[in-house]
């Protein structure tokens, strides 16, 4: 099993930042990825970046140019930074992480942390 603990949500005016962390623990199997996706009300829950172990990145068509996705491996940690926020961005921001113990993968989702932009 892999616990991810999600911080850093909260209320920001349009155009401003917030820095979401996610930390994995519980688990000696290799994280291969971690990532965001979010879900607004009504909406399905959608990618919007993630991070392989090698760092390769991946972001949704709508956040790119203002989101980025890091991860430190030393503390299985993965940040998203979010600038020039959108109303649009408003939704509850859920963490991912995809785990393999090199027979099978296993994907695990944090509690989410809700993120609201004003206009």
């Amino acid at each position: 099993q892999v616990q991810l603990v999600e911080s850093g949500g909260g209320l920001v005016q349009a155009g401003g930042s917030l820095r979401l962390s996610c930390a994995a623990s519980g688990s000696s199997y290799s994280i291969k990825m971690l990532g965001w996706y979010r879900q607004a009300p009504g909406k399905q829950r959608e990618l919007v970046a993630s991070i392989t172990s090698g760092n390769s990145t991946n972001y949704a068509d709508s956040v790119k140019g203002r989101f980025t996705i890091s991860r430190d491996n030393t503390k299985n940690t993965v940040y998203l930074q979010m600038n020039s926020l959108k109303p649009e961005d408003t939704a509850v921001y859920y963490c991912r992480a995809e785990a393999t113990n090199y027979r099978s993968t296993y994907g695990y989702w944090g509690q989410g942390t809700q993120v609201t932009v004003s206009s």
